[in-house]
């Protein structure tokens, strides 16, 4: 019978129980670490993940003053003065002498018909008025003959009263003479045609040996004063109505002396340089249009205005007490108003509605909403963090710079200090 055989059993080691203790309380610490970050997050302003700094955002600071209200209307320019130089002869054109497009003063001559039968008709004219005068000699000096004859009643009374007739009517003659040959230089002289008035003449619209007439009045060239120029434009009765209700409410008030200067804009969307000045509306609304007729004057010495140009007129006709200028960008439109983003004394981005005017430049006209010293958010839209809603968004402002314009100062540009509220991380991360 065989010997039972003997089991070999390892028994497990007892683990120590301080240690298992010691791995409870590690795991209980840092599941309430883990829960106490998940309620701080939720509390939290809405920033940057990753614990990085504010978003950088460009703002203006709210500056009221008193701003002009530019209203700005389609014109076109005209010539100050135009002149069509027409035939007062017939005849024969036989010389044109100026250059086509150049500038020509009052008086000077253009055209020369040919005067040859002007000419005949003056001469003739004198010598009708030479033998009139030679007639009123005559007369005269026999009528002075018969005044101490009839004194004397040699000769008879009738004779006495034909020798003051004929006298009388020689006289006549003399004028006639004189008048006819004024006529005649004056049809002489419309043979040689000149320059009424002084400016910029056209292409000569006929040519050497073409037949005028002073019977149609043949126009031979126009003439252009460019300088200055008019710019003829309208304006809807409907805003000069809301204007004058404006200043009459004391919305809006005077614009004093700016009120007749005007700035041209040109086809291509430049300023002209020099600006002009108002000078009348019209007081009567056109029936067809509802339009009111308004004319400006403008120099243009350098002949850079053209007549007929389409150019648009800026005119500053009132001005707003305590309005805000904001650029374009900076203003969300949408059907339930209109609104900017401010930054408070927090670095809180808020929305604030405000109530816009008329554009300037790339401008809005703030009429209501802001107050001196707000900080309005214009750039950097695309950087703010996608929050949930109702928590405040923290951005670091920085002076706004307009494109092209000069960089800002060190002391506008230094960065924020970070502040009480943003994560400890983003601050140290700042530092580095």
């Amino acid at each position: 019978m065989t010997a039972p055989r003997a089991r070999l059993s390892i028994a497990a080691p007892i683990p120590d129980r301080s240690a298992l203790r010691g791995r409870l309380a590690l795991t209980s610490l840092s599941l309430a670490a883990l829960l106490a970050g998940c309620g701080q997050s939720s509390t939290t302003p809405t920033g940057p993940a990753g614990g990085m700094p504010p978003a950088e955002v460009g703002v203006v600071t709210v500056t009221p003053g008193d701003v002009g209200l530019l209203t700005e209307l389609p014109g076109r320019l005209e010539a100050s003065r135009l002149a069509q130089v027409r035939a007062q002869a017939t005849g024969i054109l036989k010389q044109r002498l100026f250059r086509e497009g150049s500038d020509v003063k009052a008086g000077q001559t253009l055209f020369a018909i040919d005067a040859s039968p002007y000419q005949a008709t003056f001469e003739s004219a004198q010598a009708s008025l030479a033998k009139a005068e030679a007639n009123l000699m005559q007369a005269s000096a026999q009528a002075e003959r018969y005044k101490p004859l009839i004194e004397a009643k040699a000769i008879s009374q009738q004779e006495y009263v034909s020798a003051q007739a004929a006298s009388k009517q020689a006289e006549a003659d003399v004028a006639i003479g004189k008048a006819a040959v004024q006529t005649a230089r004056i049809n002489l002289n419309y043979a040689t045609v000149s320059a009424p008035i002084a400016g910029r003449i056209g292409r000569a619209l006929v040519t050497e040996g073409a037949l005028v007439s002073q019977v149609e009045a043949t126009q031979l060239a126009v003439i252009q004063q460019i300088d200055p120029m008019y710019v003829n434009f309208t304006q809807s009765a409907t805003e000069v109505i809301k204007l004058k209700a404006g200043l009459a409410n004391g919305q809006y008030k005077q614009a004093g002396k700016g009120a007749a200067i005007v700035s041209i804009i040109l086809e291509d969307g430049s300023t002209y340089a020099r600006t002009g000045r108002l000078l009348f509306t019209d007081l009567t609304v056109d029936a067809t249009s509802g339009q009111v007729t308004l004319r400006a004057e403008v120099p243009n010495p350098d002949k850079t205005l053209l007549p007929g140009m389409y150019v648009r007129v800026k005119l500053a006709q009132a001005q707003v007490n305590a309005a805000i200028l904001l650029p374009q960008q900076a203003v969300t439109r949408g059907v339930q108003g209109d609104t900017v983003m401010v930054v408070g004394a927090d670095n809180h981005l808020t929305p604030r509605p405000i109530k816009l005017g008329s554009a300037q430049d790339n401008k809005w006209v703030v009429l209501d909403g802001l107050k001196a010293g707000d900080q309005v958010m214009v750039d950097g839209f695309q950087k703010l963090p996608r929050g949930k809603p109702g928590n405040p968004i923290i951005v670091k402002p920085v002076p706004w710079q307009a494109q092209g314009s000069q960089p800002a100062a060190a002391s506008a540009a230094a960065p924020a200090a970070p502040t009480a509220s943003a994560p400890a991380s983003a601050a140290s991360s700042a530092a580095r």
